[in-house]
C-alpha cells in the first residue's frame, strides 16, 4: 500500500431524502457523521453516527472490499450515496 494512503477517514455529511441504512437500527436520517477504515484484513469498514452521538452503527454493506482506487475514493463514494439518501448502504 502506498504510504500516502490514508488508513482512516472522517466527514460530516446530510443524508438526503430517505436516509442511510444501518444495520443496528435501520434508517438514520439528518446531520451524520461518515468513517471509512482500512481494515487489517485489507477491507473498509464504514460506519456512521448522528453527528455529536456517541453510539456508531455499521453502514449495511459493510465491510467492502477495498477498490483499486483507494480508500479516499471508497470514502467519496459513500458519502455521494448517503448524500442521496433512499437508504444508501455501502458498495457492494
Amino acid at each position: 500500500m502506498n504510504a500516502e494512503q490514508p488508513r482512516h477517514l472522517v466527514d460530516e455529511v446530510k443524508a438526503g431524502p430517505g436516509g442511510a441504512m444501518t444495520d443496528e437500527v435501520g434508517v438514520i436520517t439528518g446531520e451524520v457523521t461518515l468513517s471509512t477504515s482500512l481494515r487489517p484484513d485489507g477491507r473498509a469498514a464504514v460506519a456512521i453516527q448522528y453527528t455529536g452521538a456517541d453510539e456508531w452503527y455499521t453502514l449495511t454493506g459493510s465491510p467492502v472490499h477495498l477498490p483499486r482506487a483507494g480508500l479516499r475514493a471508497l470514502h467519496q463514494e459513500v458519502l455521494d450515496r448517503v448524500r442521496r439518501g433512499d437508504g444508501a448502504e455501502a458498495p457492494s
